[in-house]
């Protein structure tokens, strides 16, 4: 019997990470989905089911390396191979540097690159090690690893050191394994998402950027996916390893 092909989601919260989990769903992949509560995840369950998906949640907090070992361990062992890693977790957490405290900064970095690290680090072992389809080294993909970045991955601003300390390390780590694992056949991606996205947390908080949707001057969860998915669908002969996502009328 053919094990399923899985695509683990980490953080798949409800706008892009589930946006994403939805699409590999339709795929055809088996999602195996996480937050640091496994009960947040129900919706999203429930949603892949009903349209006839396989999912799996697990409540796991990827800070810590003894759960993130134990996860990747019963996911290849209980599960199947993965196949497709997204790494979705946001740390974004504004605060003055005058008044940010080393405990939230801290935080901040554990959120947006250690876990990426020991997320990623399991899950490239796997698939290294794993023979190519066709059973002839260097001709087949092995896998696809996709790191969400922001617009604090690239730049500074005023009151978001703690987070751009954190995607700033991420794509740095994201560049590192993928010159690292592009040779052995895994496909290392990160992404830029520079621009507001469609959350509850930009229509509460940001209300005059959210009145920007009808103009298609925020970015839509769905599409982000589509361009998850297509990364992973890509010919290994044009690997993208950095892609932007931002509205049309976006400044940048």
């Amino acid at each position: 019997m053919t094990s399923p092909k899985v695509c683990l989601v980490v953080g798949a919260g409800d706008a892009t990470g589930g946006a994403v989990a939805k699409r590999f769903a339709r795929g055809g992949y088996t999602v195996c989905a996480t937050r640091r509560s496994q009960e947040k995840l129900q919706h999203l369950m429930a949603d892949i089911q009903s349209a006839g998906g396989l999912a799996h949640g697990f409540g796991s907090d990827a800070r810590r390396e003894e759960e993130v070992v134990a996860l990747v361990e019963h996911i290849e062992t209980t599960i199947g191979p993965i196949d497709v890693l997204v790494f979705n977790i946001g740390a974004n957490s504004p605060n003055s540097i005058l008044t940010e405290t080393a405990r939230r900064y801290t935080k901040m970095w554990e959120m947006a690159c250690l876990a990426g690290f020991l997320v990623g680090r399991e899950v490239a072992k796997r698939m290294v090690a794993r023979p190519h389809p066709e059973g002839v080294i260097g001709t087949s993909q092995k896998g696809t690893i996709i790191f969400t970045g922001a617009t604090a991955s690239l730049r500074g601003s005023s009151h978001f050191a703690g987070f751009s300390g954190g995607k700033m390390a991420l794509r740095a780590l994201a560049q590192s394994m993928a010159r690292e694992l592009g040779p052995m056949g895994v496909h290392v991606a990160h992404t830029i998402i520079d621009g507001a996205i469609d959350t509850e947390f930009i229509r509460t908080m940001f209300p005059e950027k959210y009145a920007l949707k009808d103009q298609d001057g925020i970015l839509n969860p769905d599409h982000i996916a589509d361009a998850y998915w297509m990364l992973h669908q890509q010919p290994r002969d044009a690997w993208t390893h950095e892609l932007d996502l931002r509205p049309y009328m976006e400044k940048f």
